[in-house]
């Protein structure tokens, strides 16, 4: 007689994400999965607060996502707000009035500049451009005006002002009667507006983002505001990612005391739990909206769950003195990681600049930028880098990041900087 011995040890455990690239691949995008690839192929299965935890173990101090997280992720408040509305009435019928959206905006109009009193609430910052482009063109500004190497979106009449050949290139044609003058220049500006009296609309960031993190001169926004007026023209002012703290104050307007037309706002909103923007106007600039309720319309726009997480990104904002937190760590951390770079890549560095916590080191060596992204991630640092300039790395930390947090940003860019050299 046989005896057959069975292992009764357990099977090794499958992992959930041993495949995760190759269906990135076959039902997302191979582009998107390369990419996945480059950056260590890690996989984010959770997030708290300033860090994000994966699926090997690690921890992720995240100073990226594009300026989403000012408040980290899933802030208590904000997830209070939106569970809450979750268990009551988280997508609204449309047609019945619902409190979620007044309290929103309410609660948003008391926190931008003055004179700005009606909001339309939108899904993504891009379709905040699109409302603005909309509300100009419904009052004869027929003729749009953005800044060379501005980001405003990827949607068709976004893309028609984000400035830049490799995107536009596949889509076009795109809007007609769009120019683009030099950011910063206002005599350039002026000049531009001088060929469209009464027709233009120009669309601007206090600091350009996704340029390089491009602070403008002192008096721009002022300069831009004045030419505006003097022409006729429509002012929107693009605080999708520099509003709401980034900047160390409330807005980029704030910073030189002018009012837009229509502010752009979006990001920081979602309180990085459910995305959501919004185009708030001053209500002449918001009439067309204003008379016909159906002109512009999205059946998400204003749903009560992105409205709960907008109540609670703002009240969070407040309640945490995130604005002043912000102001006061960029202003360290941009002496800190100058004082690193300088001292470890010397003149690799070309120059480190900011505002509260938009932060960008441009390099003069090509392809800089892109080792130092991989090398702070290995050493625990998600980083962004910049869609419109190659040259430039760019931070966008948390305004929660507590002292031992900042040393590990520092400690971690130390070590990055001295391994893209070694």
């Amino acid at each position: 007689m046989t005896t057959t011995y069975t292992d009764t040890a357990p099977a090794p455990a499958k992992d959930p994400y041993a495949d995760l690239v190759t269906r990135y691949r076959r039902f997302l995008s191979k582009g998107r999965a390369s990419l996945g690839e480059m950056f260590g192929g890690d996989v984010e299965v959770a997030a708290e607060g300033p860090w994000i935890h994966t699926a090997s173990g690690s921890r992720i101090l995240n100073c990226g996502g594009y300026g989403v997280f000012l408040m980290g992720a899933r802030h208590p408040r904000v997830v209070a707000e939106v569970t809450r509305q979750l268990n009551a009435n988280p997508v609204a019928t449309r047609l019945l009035l619902e409190p979620a959206v007044v309290d929103a905006a309410e609660a948003l109009i008391d926190v931008v500049p003055a004179g700005l009193q009606k909001v339309h609430f939108a899904g993504s910052g891009a379709e905040a451009v699109e409302g603005a482009i909309k509300l100009a063109r419904a009052q004869g500004r027929s003729h749009l005006i953005s800044m060379d190497l501005g980001y405003h979106g990827k949607t068709m009449g976004a893309l028609s002002l984000t400035a830049k050949d490799v995107f536009q290139e596949p889509f076009r044609p795109l809007l007609p009667q769009v120019s683009h003058v030099p950011y910063g220049d206002a005599t350039a500006l002026e000049a531009e507006l001088a060929r469209h009296p009464g027709e233009g609309c120009v669309i601007v960031e206090p600091v350009q983002g996704e340029a390089g993190v491009i602070v403008p001169p002192e008096g721009y926004l002022r300069d831009v505001a004045r030419l505006c007026r003097e022409y006729g023209a429509l002012f929107v002012l693009d605080e999708i990612q520099t509003g709401l703290g980034r900047l160390g104050t409330w807005w980029g307007a704030d910073r030189e005391g002018v009012v837009p037309d229509i502010l752009l706002v979006g990001k920081g909103l979602a309180g990085g739990v459910v995305p959501v923007s919004a185009v708030v106007a001053t209500p002449e600039a918001f009439r067309p909206f204003d008379k016909d309720p159906f002109i512009h319309t999205s059946t998400f726009s204003g749903n009560p769950l992105a409205m709960a997480a907008a109540r609670g990104a703002l009240a969070a904002i407040k309640e945490d003195s995130l604005v002043e937190r912000s102001d006061e760590l960029g202003r360290l951390l941009l002496t800190e990681l100058e004082r690193i770079a300088r001292e470890v890549l010397g003149h690799r560095l070309l120059e480190v600049r900011g505002a509260g916590l938009l932060i960008g080191l441009e390099f003069t060596v090509p392809g800089l930028a892109g080792d130092l992204l991989l090398e702070l991630i290995g050493a625990g640092v998600l980083a962004n880098h910049s869609l419109n300039s190659s040259t430039v790395m760019r931070l966008t930390p948390p305004a929660v990041l507590s002292q031992d947090d900042v040393q590990f940003l520092l400690d971690a860019f130390e070590k990055a900087a001295r391994a893209v050299i070694a």
